[in-house]
C-alpha cells in the first residue's frame, strides 16, 4: 500500500526518509527559535520558523534532512528559517571535512522569500546557496520537490544548485510563480487560473523532460526514499577532495574538486564574456592605439566577492556545536 509523501508535513517527511530510529531533530520547536519580525506585523510566528532540520542515517550513511513546512507562510524563507538551512549545510560540510561524510537532502516546498522579511530573506537565501555549494564540493546535496506548492523565487536557484533534483508529477519549479507573472504581464501572457497550462510548463513531468530536474518519481514515501538513496550513492565523490597547497585543511573550490559523476550538472557559473575585438590601426600621426586589455570575467569577480562575503557570514555560524 502506497503512503503519500505529499500529504505529510515537513517533520514527518524528514523522518520518513531517514533510517528508522536514527533521526534526531536539531533546533526543534521546543527551542523556540522564532522570527522576531512577524508578530509586529500581525503574523503569529511559529516556534521552528517553518524549517525542520533532522540529523540521522540514510541507508547507513550520515545525512541531514532539511524540510520546509509549506503550511506556514507558504513555505516562505525569512531570516531565522534561512539561517537554519544555511547553518545545517555548513555544519554538514564541516563534519565532512572532519572525517564524517554527511550528505544533505532539501525538501523544497516554498514560494520563495517571505514578504514580511524581504531584504533579510534575500540575504539568507544567498547564504543558503553559498553553503550549498560549499557542501556540494564534499558530499551530495539532493533536492526533492514533491508537493503542489512547488519551489519558486530565490529557493528555485538553490534547487538548481543541488547535485541531483527529484520531482513528482505534482511538483512545480520556476523562478516566478504563476500569480506573479500574471500580475506583471497580464492574464493574456500567463493565466494563473489555468492549472493545465501551468503544470504543462512548471510541472515535474515537463521539468524532468527539459533537464531542469533529474528524476521523476511517484507520490510515494518508499519511492521517494529509494530515489534519494540512489541519488546519494550515485553522486558520491570517488575520493577525498583535493586540498589547497597541502598547508591548510580547507578544500579547494568546487570548480577544482573531483566531479561526483559523469552526469553533467546544471550550469552554476556566469558565462565567459566575449573578448572585445582588437582595433584596426589607421594611418594617423597619432600613435597606434594599443590592444585593449581583456576585461576579467564576471564569474571571477562574482566568485571573489561571494567567497569573501560568505566566509564572513559562515564564520558567525560555525561557533554552534557540530551536527555529530
Amino acid at each position: 500500500m502506497k503512503l503519500s509523501f505529499i500529504e505529510l508535513d515537513a517533520r514527518a517527511r524528514a523522518f520518513a526518509l531517514l533510517d528508522g530510529g536514527t533521526g534526531g531533530e536539531l533546533c526543534g520547536p521546543f527551542d523556540r527559535i522564532e522570527s522576531p519580525w512577524l508578530e509586529p506585523q500581525g503574523v503569529v510566528p511559529q516556534s521552528d520558523d517553518g524549517v525542520v532540520v533532522v540529523r540521522g542515517k540514510l541507508d547507513g550513511r550520515s545525512a541531514v534532512v532539511i524540510g520546509i513546512e509549506q503550511a506556514f507562510q507558504g513555505g516562505g524563507i525569512g531570516e531565522v528559517s534561512g539561517v537554519k538551512i544555511a547553518t545545517a549545510l555548513s555544519l554538514a560540510a564541516r563534519d565532512s571535512r572532519a572525517g564524517v561524510p554527511t550528505a544533505a537532502v532539501l525538501l523544497l516546498e516554498t514560494g520563495g522569500v517571505r514578504l514580511q522579511e524581504a531584504n533579510l530573506g534575500l540575504a539568507t537565501v544567498a547564504e543558503v546557496c553559498s553553503a550549498l555549494l560549499e557542501l556540494r564540493a564534499l558530499q551530495p546535496v539532493v533536492g526533492v520537490i514533491a508537493g503542489m506548492l512547488g519551489c519558486f523565487g530565490g529557493m528555485s536557484i538553490a534547487a538548481g544548485l543541488c547535485t541531483e533534483l527529484i520531482m513528482t508529477r505534482e511538483g512545480r519549479l520556476g523562478l516566478d510563480g504563476p500569480q506573479v507573472i500574471e500580475s506583471e504581464a497580464g492574464v493574456a501572457e500567463f493565466d494563473a487560473s489555468d492549472h493545465t497550462m501551468i503544470w504543462s510548463i512548471d510541472g515535474g513531468t515537463q521539468r524532468t523532460r527539459t533537464g531542469l530536474a533529474d528524476v521523476l518519481v511517484a507520490d510515494d514515501v518508499a519511492a521517494i526514499r529509494s530515489a534519494v538513496i540512489e541519488a546519494v550513492w550515485t553522486t558520491l565523490p570517488a575520493a577525498s577532495p583535493p586540498r589547497c597547497d597541502g598547508a591548510t585543511a580547507s578544500p579547494c573550490s568546487a570548480n577544482s574538486a573531483r566531479p561526483f559523476s559523469s552526469k553533467p550538472h546544471r550550469a552554476t557559473s556566469w558565462p565567459e564574456p566575449p573578448r572585445p575585438p582588437t582595433p584596426v590601426p589607421v594611418s594617423s600621426p597619432s600613435p597606434t592605439p594599443a590592444s585593449p586589455t581583456r576585461r576579467p570575467s564576471r564569474g571571477a569577480c562574482f566568485d571573489r566577492d561571494q567567497s569573501g562575503r560568505s566566509t564572513r557570514l559562515r564564520s558567525e555560524r560555525l561557533e554552534t556545536p557540530s551536527l555529530a
